[in-house]
């Protein structure tokens, strides 16, 4: 194991049961999370964000007097009527947290999150990475920030298609904290 995964270690629920410990969070990772590449990086971010199961920020640091939009994805939000959390995470960041046309209960997603990522797209004119990318591109935002690994492709393709890697930034709330936290 290297230094890095040392540092990062995170017991599992059996290793805790078997040593007779109760977590206080669980961590649930996920497939994505587990297997892809970028996902994993996030979750080690979360790893890093937390501290005596609580984040801690430093201020903006470099998103300070940037724009951020956050783009809530359906499992979290619609499914479960979370919108506030994430924003209040984002304000932390000393950005300027611009809404999207759509969001919160009216936002626009995949439903990736709410296992439709493998389902062949819906009848229409435009696919969703397209249309969603374009309300966020609307608000001339710096970051999108995502909550949700699914949701994270979908913008980054999106950003892609229209060639704005330079200009737009996607990057999962855990890893905005973590640059801002300078994990």
């Amino acid at each position: 194991m290297s230094n890095e995964m040392n540092k990062l270690r995170v017991p599992t629920v059996a290793e805790m049961i078997a040593n007779n410990e109760r977590p206080d969070i669980l961590f649930w990772v996920g497939c994505s999370g587990s297997f892809d590449d970028r996902a994993k990086k996030i979750s080690k971010a979360i790893v890093k964000l937390i501290r005596e199961g609580r984040l801690l920020l430093k201020g903006g640091g470099k998103f300070d007097g940037k724009k951020i939009t956050f783009h809530d994805p359906c499992y979290l939000g619609r499914a479960n009527d979370v919108y506030e959390a994430p924003r209040e995470v984002l304000e932390k960041l000393d950005a300027e947290l611009v809404e999207m046309k759509r969001s919160k209960a009216k936002g626009l997603c995949c439903g990736a999150g709410g296992a439709q990522m493998f389902k062949d797209a819906e009848k229409g004119n435009k696919e969703i990475n397209i249309e969603r990318t374009e309300d966020a591109i609307e608000v001339n935002a710096d970051y999108i920030a995502t909550g949700c690994p699914f949701c994270n492709t979908m913008m980054t393709d999106g950003i892609k298609h229209f060639e704005k890697e330079e200009k737009v930034k996607v990057l999962d709330i855990a890893e905005l904290i973590s640059n801002a936290a300078d994990l």
